[in-house]
């Protein structure tokens, strides 16, 4: 009897991590925000797009992920485990900060009068914290995985689907009674936000900011709905054998996918799909497509083991934050840096898009091209760390 305990390591996670924070890249950084393909838009207010399903599901993984690493914790509150949690929130909130802070510097920096001094300059381009953003991705991601880990180590695992529901409900009940569909300044999720972080440190769209105090409530419970899954993918089976393991996984997944999927679209007839306001249906049918997803990638990777050509995102998998981080960094310096070109100067972004590609490719399709050099040329440096086997955990 072969008494070697089955592997529970799937390449798969790695994979649909990297996909998502390729896609997170690609969709902040076309040629031209005038030019893009319709897929790779935001849905302006109600709605789903491809795009609009990217940041989710690397929160839903996210999710996964923290029960994974919570396990070793035997998920008992300690000393030791909230420190480390504290201490990853605060890492990632600030680091999302400090992204906001360094492309305020540098673009103001590049576009500052000729007449300030350098001290002047330099003064004005340091000094913007008076107007800085607050909230954004990366603070949403420590938010949610700090509220998703204290609660996975405080609160029995099965009464976390409770918890999950009751979020949900509350916060569309508040949707409800604060006119939180409409896309002004009435909404009470602007109302909130203008209140408590004020309009100079906010996200500019109608009064509503798509990572706001309030819209953080589902997206904990997105977060948990990602560890629940974890529990059942994980857990659900112990079976020693690994195929049984996967199939076990897949079932569980395409399960959990179909209902949450179904769930979220037949409930959106009353309360519509909405990315920016994080909308209980859009957590339910984005945590569903992206189970299917994982499901997906599972049979293709693990089970059927057609691994080549899944290398480029595992790149970006096995370091998600950092890849994320650095494509953030390089496209503000891409932005602000420029020189010289003709009787004026071009920064290196506006050089590669309308010099370089667009008279190659169109308008549309040039902004495309960029998006996927963009990507590639983030994805040599976090090859580079793959192949050394350089993890740097954030």
């Amino acid at each position: 009897m072969n008494s070697t305990k089955v592997s529970k390591r799937i390449l798969a996670l790695d994979i649909l991590r990297g996909v998502t924070i390729a896609g997170m890249i690609m969709v902040n950084n076309p040629g031209s925000w005038g030019h893009i393909y319709a897929p790779l838009r935001h849905a302006e207010w109600n709605g789903l797009t491809p795009t609009d399903l990217v940041f989710p599901f690397f929160m839903f993984i996210m999710g996964i992920s923290t029960y994974i690493s919570l396990k070793k914790y035997n998920f008992e509150f300690s000393h030791a485990a909230g420190m480390k949690i504290l201490k990853r929130t605060i890492v990632i909130f600030l680091i999302g900060m400090a992204i906001g802070w360094f492309s305020r510097f540098c673009y103001y920096w590049a576009s500052a009068p000729d007449d300030l001094s350098f001290g002047e300059k330099l003064w004005a381009s340091v000094w913007t914290f008076d107007r800085i953003r607050i909230l954004g991705v990366m603070q949403r991601l420590a938010l949610c995985y700090g509220a998703a880990s204290i609660i996975a180590l405080t609160m029995k695992h099965k009464h976390i689907p409770y918890l999950i529901a009751g979020l949900l409900t509350g916060y569309f009940i508040l949707l409800m009674c604060g006119n939180g569909f409409a896309y002004n300044e009435t909404n009470i999720l602007s109302v909130v936000d203008r209140a408590i972080l004020t309009p100079a440190h906010m996200y500019k769209d109608n009064g509503i900011d798509p990572e706001g105090l309030l819209s953080t409530i589902p997206a904990i419970a997105h977060v948990l709905l990602g560890f629940c899954v974890g529990r059942l993918m994980l857990d659900g089976n112990k079976s020693e054998d690994r195929a049984s393991f996967l199939n076990s996984q897949l079932i569980t997944l395409f399960l959990v996918g179909v209902i949450l999927t179904f769930s979220g679209f037949l409930l959106s007839y009353g309360c519509p799909i909405n990315k920016k306001i994080w909308s209980p249906t859009y957590v339910l049918v984005t945590c569903g497509l992206a189970s299917s997803f994982l499901a997906l990638l599972i049979w293709i990777i693990d089970v059927k083991g057609y691994k080549k050509w899944s290398m480029f995102f595992e790149a970006f998998g096995v370091n998600p934050l950092f890849m994320y981080v650095l494509g953030g960094v390089l496209s503000i310096l891409f932005g602000s840096i420029s020189f010289p070109w003709g009787n004026s100067s071009i920064s290196i972004h506006g050089f590669l898009y309308n010099i370089v590609l667009m008279p190659v490719f169109g308008e549309t399709a040039g902004s495309l091209a960029f998006a996927l050099l963009f990507i590639a040329i983030n994805w040599c440096i976090g090859y580079q760390l793959y192949k050394r086997k350089i993890y740097i955990k954030i």
